[in-house]
């Protein structure tokens, strides 16, 4: 992928909440950057532009309503809506899912429903880890809720639990370009890794919205 200019649209760039290299040594600077800076602003140039096509392209200011409503759009431009759109939902989340610091055993809420749905964290982990390492490609490993109930999966490419009618609460990217400048083809250090910048106040909030 390559930076491009953004265009005029409805959707932009979030920025980070903290600097590009606080997440180290478990997430490099490198790395942030340009899976920051580079790679979710081409989903949101290229999301503009699909919208800017669309009939009321210009009206349409929400990304999850763009997935939950695939099938309304023309079937020329349902494809990269839904990459794109999910690419720009997916690291939006994403970055707010981690944050310096972080780590440690889960508490509060999530920590009741993941010790109600999965038996105890580290189950939980184990079964987070084991979905990461067996998607084939690129992907995400998401934790959801889906009419009342957690739900663990994995998803190629840049689709989501949106998707299914799920609401995602805890997810972590496998894509390549997530992790490789520090851990190469070590996709299960890197999943191991993550846990120390997770953020389970953000975690926490968003099973609250789920509920």
């Amino acid at each position: 992928m390559t930076q491009q200019t953004p265009p005029t649209g409805p959707f932009s760039l979030p920025a980070l909440s903290y600097a590009p290299a606080a997440l180290e040594p478990h997430i490099d600077a490198q790395t942030m950057q340009i899976h920051h800076d580079k790679h979710h602003q081409t989903y949101i140039t290229n999301l503009n532009n699909a919208v800017a096509k669309l009939p009321g392209g210009s009206k349409l200011t929400s990304a999850e309503a763009l997935l939950k409503n695939l099938e309304r759009l023309p079937e020329e431009s349902r494809m990269v809506v839904r990459n794109n759109a999910g690419g720009h939902v997916n690291h939006t989340i994403f970055w707010t899912l981690m944050k310096p610091n972080g780590g440690g055993a889960p508490t509060g809420a999530i920590a009741d429903a993941i010790k109600g749905s999965f038996g105890d964290f580290e189950k939980f982990k184990a079964a987070f880890e084991d979905a990461g390492l067996k998607r084939f490609g690129s992907g995400w490993v998401w934790l959801s809720v889906k009419k009342g109930k957690m739900e663990l999966a994995s998803y190629p490419y840049q689709d989501t639990p949106i998707l299914d009618g799920g609401f995602p609460i805890l997810g972590n990217d496998v894509w390549e370009h997530a992790y490789y400048l520090k851990y190469q083809n070590k996709r299960a250090d890197y999943l191991k890794a993550w846990w120390n910048v997770v953020n389970w106040d953000e975690v926490n909030n968003r099973l609250k919205m789920a509920r």
